[in-house]
């Protein structure tokens, strides 16, 4: 006899408006210039629309030495310093841009504050793509990366100039707040973003995880492991004494924790695709008999981004 189970499932999850705009600029691009178009990084952390993608004609590169001279390549969602769009533009490849929009928003704020005299303090996680390519923007002495609020301690701006900071998109909306409180205590001139940086899908994401774990015992994130605003949901389910899991498909559930819940709840990160979700629960239904229920925040997203415009051709080609 099958175990009873409680589902729960999140909303809004899974794919962002950023993402959708990424993966669709390298579909188009594989329309518009054929087979094959590379991609510089993962288009989105997320092995599943990689794996896609690839199916279809994309190949992805570490760096530009890996791309033919001429070629078109396609810079991920998460952004690019600026010395990468200058070596394209020496070998000549023709560059579409899937930066979102958002991350694109910090890059202009880091560039604005640096003009303006100011040091820039970049709140974010190191080794991250949105941060190499945000600190890309600006030179060394210009930008600083903070981590933690240990780091505002620790850090040494230079004397006489002003501050300003911005932050990482895809970061835990409880803990950054807390680093810019830090922050202005330590430096109560600092300049910020008119509105915070931390982007919507993240925010969102997060807020339908704390009405999730009013539910539940125990949470499957589906997600990558590189994946920030995805591991910032199991951060939070467990910072709130709920048992997370951090899954990129069905096959990497493990059956026996799942086994000791009575209740459960699911959500996505911003570039898992829904797909994997809905594998999931057919998983969940086969082994267990469960009632489903959908745990709406009551946040709709209608957010769309435009797509570069040597692309509208080729958009109106495919519809």
């Amino acid at each position: 006899m099958k175990k009873d189970l409680a589902v729960y499932i999140a909303s809004p999850r899974g794919f962002c408006a950023g993402v959708e705009r990424a993966i669709k600029i390298v579909e188009l691009s594989l329309k518009k210039y054929r087979p094959p178009v590379y991609v510089r990084h993962e288009i989105v952390h997320n092995r599943y629309v990689v794996q896609d993608l690839e199916k279809k004609g994309a190949i992805f590169v570490e760096e530009l030495d890996e791309v033919p001279e001429g070629a078109p390549v396609v810079f991920s969602a998460h952004g690019v310093p600026k010395v990468v769009f200058k070596n394209a533009q020496d070998k000549k490849m023709t560059v579409l841009d899937a930066t979102c929009p958002l991350v694109f928003k910090v890059h202009r704020e880091a560039e604005v504050h640096a003009k303006k005299g100011a040091h820039v303090l970049l709140i974010g996680h190191a080794g991250h793509p949105e941060v190499i390519g945000t600190m890309g923007q600006l030179q060394p002495d210009q930008i600083t990366l903070i981590e933690t609020t240990d780091d505002v301690a620790k850090i040494s701006p230079p004397e006489g100039k002003p501050l300003a900071y911005v932050t990482q998109t895809t970061l835990s909306v409880d803990d950054t707040a807390e680093i810019i409180d830090t922050l202005r205590k330590r430096f109560p001139d600092i300049h910020g973003p008119r509105r915070e940086d931390i982007c919507y899908a993240t925010t969102n994401r997060q807020a339908a995880v704390k009405l999730l774990i009013e539910h539940c015992t125990m949470i499957l994130v589906v997600g990558a492991p590189n994946s920030s605003n995805s591991l910032r949901l199991v951060e939070l389910a467990i910072r709130n004494n709920i048992a997370a899991k951090l899954v990129q498909n069905v096959s990497e559930i493990d059956w026996s924790l799942v086994d000791s819940h009575n209740a459960i709840g699911i959500t996505a990160g911003a570039s898992a695709p829904e797909v994997l979700v809905e594998e999931i629960i057919l998983a969940l239904q086969d082994r267990y008999t469960c009632t489903i229920e959908t745990i709406h925040s009551g946040i709709a997203e209608e957010i769309t981004f435009k797509l570069p415009q040597q692309l509208t051709a080729a958009k109106k080609s495919v519809a």
